[in-house]
């Protein structure tokens, strides 16, 4: 659904300090493409403070009948990607980082021009992850499903964790392009974001199982960004081994094919997300059975 602005917070200039981002952005856009082992860059206190404390509060708790399942070999989360079910902070917080300004910061930040926002949030929305939830190193798919025409270009994270003690895990991390380093792991700290390029090579994930309590949750929101080309090259999310994964690679093998499979019937047959999830639920509960 389409994005619409908030009731309490109305304009996006109380969500963001645009000018600040935009006085900063020659050293912004200097770390970023200097970055490793692909170009990205952490920001910590993103949002104004009371934007963040509020996004925070609202974040809602997983409800099957409005977050998406995606529980497979390869990543056990939630999302959800209907505005119309987020508080009114976290709809603009979500407008504000999909306006023609931020747009255009983005834009300036990365050197990828004419970017556009993707305002059905394909695989993107409120994310959730609870104890035992993981997401293995992967690249992401390369193009939208319904918009043929739509390289995805950059991805934007922001997390929204009131506290988030080391031993939970869940960092994000970034891999080398032969997977034999990870590079760099992100904490996903409150009010701390993540931007970086979704190249065929921009390897990442949280790969370890969560280890926070029981009702704790690692919870960000995800947009994505693209650009309009005539022949972008199309391919579904591909999945890592790490070094010593050992027989698990073999699962992930599989199941990385069962996801290129799901993502062909998908752009031809225009399967959605909530339909495969429903059948992603009925599988894991099967699965638990004693």
């Amino acid at each position: 659904m389409a994005l619409s602005a908030g009731a309490n917070i109305e304009s996006t200039d109380v969500v963001l300090d645009f000018a600040s981002l935009e006085d900063r952005l020659p050293d912004l856009r200097d770390r970023y493409r200097e970055a490793n082992p692909f170009p990205h860059i952490v920001l910590d206190d993103f949002l104004l403070p009371e934007a963040a404390r509020r996004a925070t509060e609202e974040f809602p708790p997983v409800d099957p009948a409005q977050w998406i399942h995606y529980v497979h070999a390869n990543e056990r989360k939630y999302a959800n990607r209907d505005p119309e079910t987020w508080g009114p902070t976290l709809r603009s917080v979500a407008e504000g980082l999909s306006s023609p300004r931020f747009v255009r910061f983005l834009s300036a930040l990365t050197g990828i021009d004419e970017l556009v926002v993707d305002e059905s949030m394909e695989g993107g929305g409120l994310h959730q992850s609870v104890a035992g939830g993981f997401l293995k190193i992967h690249a992401d798919f390369t193009v939208h499903p319904q918009r043929r025409q739509w390289r995805r270009r950059v991805n934007l994270l922001i997390y929204f964790n009131d506290e988030w003690p080391e031993q939970y895990g869940g960092e994000l991390e970034f891999w080398s392009a032969d997977m034999r380093r990870r590079e760099r792991a992100v904490a996903p700290l409150g009010n701390r974001v993540v931007i970086f390029n979704t190249d065929p090579d921009s390897l990442h994930g949280h790969p370890e199982p969560l280890q926070c309590p029981q009702g704790c949750a690692r919870r960000s929101m995800a947009l994505y960004y693209f650009t309009v080309e005539d022949k972008p090259f199309v391919r579904s999310t591909d999945y890592r081994a790490r070094p010593g994964e050992g027989p698990r690679a073999v699962l992930m093998y599989f199941d990385t094919q069962a996801l290129r499979m799901y993502d062909w019937l998908k752009r031809r047959l225009g399967i959605s997300d909530e339909t495969a999830s429903k059948l992603l639920e009925r599988v894991d509960r099967f699965r638990r059975k004693p």
